[in-house]
């Protein structure tokens, strides 16, 4: 593509970034200069040459996408996006890492225009360009070029690849053989503690080539735009891989005081470095300069080449059928042909199979979706039954094998759920939460509409033992703000909890069983996050709450403290944080104020007290059994339950 600006406004343009990049950490009192002045020319060469986008239409679906996995440059995106004309101003710049401001120190997905993921915690980012990387060939394979043709690109550091999640993503990359995914590699050879030879020797180089990727180690040519340019492009047109660019950068360049220095990392410049940085650059020491014009010629030039590309796009898209419009913008539940499965009231149905069928039964309402796991397809119940595996072969197929990576798949199904056009389904055994927690949180942090399907969620685990058996992740995953958590009773409510993470606007966790459990409810309570499962004639003189298969147990203790006299309500509350939402009548309704509560939930009771007089659960590690003599010996029984409630009432006086 031909450059439509001077080289003295290329010059300019790479000067303000750098100057940018220094005034807005130094006003902050806080950022990371020092990368970002070492990748301008590479922003500005991706950003003016080589990436199709279109700043008067950040969203349309067939542009590049640019990820800064390295996020704690993220003055460089702003720098940027303001020279584009994605929206930002100087006062934005100036408001960098403050209260309400368009530019917070990480770059957040839904928070700023042009920013395609939340990156920050190092490798996510990576792992998310692997995710919109198979998205889009994916969608490619499926809908047509004229649909979907475009690249991913993701800047990363020494950070990133250090971290585990790296290795995951990488190797799946290159096992699935993402020829439109481009990573440029900052080679910088420095992190905050000092130079990177102090904690690691790896050969990033020969790494990646083992994982499968095209390798290209350009040197120290950081500052020569054309190279960049033409590497770049040559990137663009490899096949049969995804390319790694092994760029060899000085970390604060052109600083006289701090190129190549640790201390240019995360420490802003003072007032005199960064003047005298600006005289090295031939820029004026003014806070927040910028030549105007140049300005005005780069937004003008990159509105002009957007307006292009998307244009073109949106007369294709207009064309487009039914299934691809649903893919893009899945239809409400109500909407779908299908209807959600039955099962026989008297079957004894473990949910994670339950949600196996739910999945099934949506395939067709939902040409988006794409589901997997990480070595636990089977296990977990995440599976579309007869679909092809997504492969380099069959890049159409809607069944995705991670492998053992549970990390990576959080973050890729992250990556794709943002890319768009793809709903994931992700599955593992509940305790593997751990290893993914972070892509979790990023997830509900992002507003990622991904369906985590967490399997095998008690000590009813059984003879694996207490490394495998989940107490405390209940507690822990509904503490994360935005991510919903759905741990249904039954096959009934299962379904049910399924069609409603589809319509759900961001994260949904359903937690589910691997033992079999009889069904008790109607599945209704899910949409409120609680309902009554079984009553009482009169008004009750307890409540049992319970969620997942204890909420059986439950209605099994009300029925024998019933034979007894006691009038019992058992409420299901698969979604403590739903109820919770609820108004004060329906909240009253269900469970009524100055009627006794007992809980019961086969995991730490940490949070039950705000619904719970009592609460029953497992407040240490499990032990290797099987499955229903842990859940017994350890108080998830009818019997522990009514002694339970007796106890409970006698204490209150009742």
């Amino acid at each position: 593509m031909a450059n439509a600006l001077s080289k003295e406004e290329d010059r300019l343009a790479v000067a303000m970034i750098r100057g940018l990049a220094m005034d807005a950490p130094l006003a902050a009192k806080s950022g990371h200069q020092g990368t970002a002045m070492a990748l301008a020319p590479l922003a500005h060469v991706l950003y003016s040459r080589v990436m199709r986008h279109d700043p008067t239409q950040p969203e349309w679906s067939n542009r590049d996408r640019f990820i800064l996995s390295n996020g704690h440059a993220s003055i460089l995106q702003y720098a940027a996006l303001y020279l584009n004309g994605y929206g930002l101003e100087l006062d934005d710049l100036r408001a960098f890492r403050q209260w309400g401001s368009a530019t917070p120190g990480h770059p957040e997905r839904g928070h700023t225009a042009g920013v395609e993921v939340t990156t920050g915690p190092l490798g996510q980012g990576f792992a998310n360009a692997v995710g919109m990387a198979i998205a889009e060939r994916h969608l490619r394979a499926r809908f047509g070029e004229e649909l979907h043709h475009h690249h991913v690109f993701v800047t990363t550091g020494d950070g990133c690849f250090m971290e585990g999640i790296s290795h995951e993503a990488a190797s799946l990359a290159g096992h699935q053989r993402l020829d439109h995914l481009i990573c440029v590699f900052d080679d910088n050879k420095v992190t905050i503690d000092g130079a990177t030879d102090l904690s690691c020797s790896d050969d990033v180089s020969q790494r990646f080539r083992a994982y499968g990727w095209h390798v290209v180690e350009l040197g120290d040519v950081g500052d020569d735009l054309d190279r960049l340019e033409q590497a770049l492009n040559s990137a663009k047109s490899h096949r049969g891989s995804p390319t790694l660019l092994v760029l060899r950068t000085h970390i604060g360049t052109p600083s006289p005081d701090f190129t190549d220095a640790p201390e240019a990392h995360g420490n802003p410049f003072g007032a005199a470095h960064v003047s005298a940085t600006k005289k090295v650059i031939g820029i004026p020491d003014e806070p927040f300069w910028v030549d105007t014009k140049v300005v005005d010629a780069i937004r003008a030039h990159a509105r002009a080449r957007g307006a292009a590309a998307s244009g073109a796009h949106a007369k294709v898209a207009a064309r487009a059928g039914q299934e691809w419009q649903h893919a893009w913008h899945p239809p409400h539940s109500d909407e779908w042909a299908s209807a959600a499965p039955t099962f026989d009231p008297t079957a004894s149905i473990a949910t994670r199979v339950a949600v196996q069928k739910s999945i099934d039964a949506a395939r067709d309402d939902l040409p988006g979706l794409v589901v997997g796991a990480a070595d636990l397809t089977g296990n977990t119940g995440a599976k579309l039954s007869g679909a092809t595996a997504l492969s380099a072969a069959h890049p159409e197929g809607r069944q995705l094998y991670y492998g053992v990576r549970e990390h990576a798949m959080g973050a890729i199904a992250v990556g794709m759920a943002l890319h768009g056009g793809i709903l994931p389904a992700i599955g593992t055994f509940f305790v593997f939460a751990d290893y993914m927690r972070p892509a979790v949180r990023l997830a509900a942090l992002s507003r990622a509409k991904v369906i985590f399907v967490f399997s095998h969620d008690s000590v009813g685990v059984g003879e694996d033992g207490p490394t495998h058996q989940p107490v405390e992740q209940l507690a822990s995953l509904r503490v994360i703000p935005g991510l919903r958590v759905v741990r249904p009773a039954d096959a009934n409510e299962t379904a049910h909890a399924w069609r409603q993470a589809c319509d759900h606007d961001g994260p949904t966790a359903l937690i589910l069983s691997r033992q079999n459990t009889p069904i008790v409810t109607d599945g209704h309570a899910v949409h409120r996050g609680a309902g009554i499962v079984r009553d009482t004639d009169g008004s009750p003189r307890l409540i049992i709450v319970a969620t997942g298969a204890e909420a059986a147990v439950a209605v099994d203790a009300a029925r024998v403290l019933g034979e007894s006299g006691m009038e019992v309500r058992v409420v299901s509350m698969p979604c403590p944080e739903l109820f919770a939402a609820q108004d004060s009548t329906v909240r009253s309704h269900i469970l009524p104020i100055g009627v006794p509560v007992l809980s019961v939930e086969a995991g730490s009771t940490f949070g039950w007290s705000t619904f719970a007089d009592d609460a029953i659960g497992i407040d240490r590690f499990g032990a290797s059994a099987p499955g229903n003599v842990a859940l017994t010996r350890l108080g998830i029984s009818t019997e522990h339950v009514v002694a339970r409630a007796r106890d409970l009432l006698d204490t209150m006086g009742l």
